[in-house]
């Protein structure tokens, strides 16, 4: 026994390999064993353990092998695959009793999330959802500032959030809909759904959405009007084609303040009656598993549970049954 934790991999694609590099080097935890469908994944990955100097981890083409034959040489699992592989994957990792770290979003439906949660509350595992915007400290302070009352009553927000997606990733995954759930709005538009969720501190109470899908078999662009349970309005919207680049606005009115802020919590402004404190930047994290590690210590909020990812969960088959009939209001029933 190294006295480490051992690292369980489900999905051993870029993401995978490009966290793996840091991963490898952490004191904390040794990668014991992997699984992915792709031969040329899991030798991406395993050679980005060997080239550090680490044990070579276990090699497995199935996760469900994986997990039956390495249960107890396990203690945590990563998962990075197709947003639609997530929940299975997740939930039988939850049923194994092995504490997960999940890439963003956490599943694509209610009915999926509350299948997880189930899972989590009978084998009491620690789940954490990898969104950069809900482990970012910018966004962690506004929150309990906000949950504090320093900015007063929320009344209303306004998010918006770009990138030249339908460009760049034509072909790929992300835009095949039988295993992306969702198009723009659902991956890149997820970091601004899961920040507007984790700072309103309420959920959704009635939606109303349009998508265009200009051309391809996934949303494109989408525009959202919501009412919050706590009572504040909201408005969303995603535009998944444009110039190059990527960027996200996302702006809380309260009664004694306003605050701006991009998904990712790269950056902060507040202004309060009318002095404005200057722009906070921070770091978008690059090594997320020492969040996860804190959170599993207790030493940090989960601000990735499996309650928060159901609440973006109904918040977004709120907006596909609207989008669905026309932009109808849908009832969120919580």
């Amino acid at each position: 026994m190294t006295g480490k934790l051992r690292l369980g991999v489900i999905g051993a694609g870029l993401k995978a390999a490009e966290y793996a590099t840091s991963w490898v080097k952490m004191p904390e935890i040794e990668f014991a064993a992997l699984a992915d469908t792709t031969a040329a994944s899991r030798q991406r990955l395993l050679d980005v353990c060997l080239s550090a100097g680490a044990p070579e981890p276990k090699s497995f083409e199935d996760y469900r092998q994986m997990l039956g034959q390495c249960r107890d040489e396990l203690d945590i699992v990563y998962i990075s695959t197709p947003h639609a592989f997530h929940a299975e994957q997740a939930t039988a990792v939850a049923e194994a009793g092995l504490d997960l770290f999940l890439e963003k979003p956490m599943v694509t439906t209610v009915t999926e999330a509350e299948r997880l949660i189930a899972a989590q509350k009978k084998s009491g595992v620690t789940i954490v959802t990898a969104f950069q915007g809900g482990l970012s400290p910018l966004v962690l302070d506004t929150r309990r500032r906000a949950l504090a009352g320093e900015f007063g009553e929320l009344i209303a927000i306004s998010g918006m959030i770009w990138e030249s997606w339908s460009s760049n990733y034509h072909g790929h995954w992300k835009q095949q809909p039988e295993i992306s759930g969702g198009g723009f709005m659902f991956d890149t538009g997820a970091h601004m759904m899961n920040t507007v969720c984790l700072l309103a501190n309420s959920d959704f109470d009635s939606v109303s959405a349009y998508m265009n899908n200009h051309g391809r078999q996934v949303d494109i662009a989408t525009a959202v009007s919501a009412r919050l349970k706590n009572g504040a309005l909201t408005t969303l919207t995603a535009a998944g084609e444009g110039p190059p680049g990527c960027a996200s606005y996302i702006t809380f009115f309260y009664s004694k303040a306003i605050v701006r802020i991009d998904a990712w919590g790269g950056w902060r402004e507040i202004s309060v009656g009318r002095s404005a404190e200057p722009r906070e930047e921070a770091e978008i994290l690059g090594n997320p598993m020492k969040n996860f590690l804190a959170i599993r210590a207790g030493k940090m909020e989960n601000s990735g549970s499996v309650e928060m990812g159901l609440r973006f969960a109904r918040l977004w088959d709120a907006i596909k049954e609207s989008a669905a009939a026309d932009g109808a209001s849908v009832r969120i029933v919580a």
